[in-house]
């Protein structure tokens, strides 16, 4: 696991997972903890079995499958719990799969309290009849979704067409980001500026959980 912003008194800790292609010291992951981090929200990455095997002997493969990945997930958020001051808040959240697997995490178990997904997988690209949002009514804690307003993976025109999400979600947009929050040519601004302002909003967030 890799630890970051531990240096302060800590309010609150974002186990934070990666999406299905990329490990968790990704350009993006390690971006997006390091503004975290300015953000006071410290962070807790670590990656699935399978992309463990895949820094072990270079072979892409795919995910694990969704039983393995909540596994492997409780068992970090389990560990990190133990270790954390009673007043301390642990949220869980991810990129893209990782999001998702966190949002089923909190929707199946207590002691979590605050999900925040960036890049959430609403759909597979172009596949509107296939929405994963069924679980959201069971999310009981505090939930955030971070989303590019063209992010293939969920669109804000398809998400207002649905209406209000599932449970108590609440939506972010990041104006021109695409699934790595990666803007257009033509929109004066980057994907570290869309990465910052990411952050920002899961700062206040988490702060609006930790005075609760």
């Amino acid at each position: 696991m890799k630890k970051q912003g531990f240096e302060r008194d800590l309010k609150a800790v974002l186990v934070l997972a990666h999406g299905a292609g990329a490990p968790a010291d990704s350009l993006f992951m390690e971006a997006l903890s390091e503004s975290l981090a300015q953000q006071n929200v410290a962070t807790v990455r670590f990656e699935f079995p399978y992309m463990q095997k895949r820094r072990q002997d270079g072979r892409k493969r795919p995910p694990d499958r969704q039983p393995k990945l909540l596994e492997y997930y409780a068992s970090v958020v389990d560990e990190l719990r133990e270790s954390l001051g009673a007043d301390c808040r642990l949220l869980v959240g991810g990129k893209s799969m990782g999001g998702r697997m966190a949002s089923i995490l909190a929707s199946e178990r207590d002691g979590i309290d605050g999900v925040i997904a960036f890049g959430y997988p609403f759909h597979p690209p172009g596949k509107l009849d296939r929405w994963r949002v069924e679980h959201f009514t069971d999310v009981s804690c505090p939930f955030l979704v971070v989303q590019g307003t063209r992010d293939p993976f969920g669109k804000r025109e398809e998400l207002e067409a649905r209406g209000q999400l599932p449970g108590g979600a609440e939506l972010y947009w990041l104006e021109g980001g695409n699934h790595d929050f990666q803007p257009p040519v033509k929109q004066q601004s980057s994907q570290h500026a869309l990465i910052k302002e990411a952050a920002t909003a899961a700062g206040r967030f988490a702060e609006r959980i930790v005075a609760s």
